[in-house]
């Protein structure tokens, strides 16, 4: 009877092994958002990291007077000097 029943199971494995594997991973779904408490958001109310970038960049800039720039010679005080002429000694 044992030989009969494992071929059989054998044979018929892919029929049964497929609704049962759907129906442990739609359980398993749907539990672990219950136990996470909130609902999946679909993809497209999600925004990009490039649309969540320019709105942070934004409200940054909401603050800021933008008429007001540092003038370009004050810009130039404070530039390192060039990288070849670091180890150069200074003439005084």
């Amino acid at each position: 009877m044992w030989p009969l029943l494992w071929t059989t199971v054998r044979a018929y494995a892919p029929y049964v092994t497929f609704p049962v594997a759907f129906v442990v991973g739609a359980v398993g779904y749907h539990l672990e958002w219950f136990i996470r408490g909130d609902c999946p958001q679909p993809a497209e109310e999600e925004k990009s990291i490039k649309e969540r970038r320019e709105d942070r960049k934004l409200q940054e800039l909401a603050g800021k007077d933008l008429t007001e720039v540092v003038s370009l010679k004050e810009k130039l005080e404070f530039t390192p000097r060039a990288v070849l002429n670091r180890n150069r000694p200074e003439k005084s």
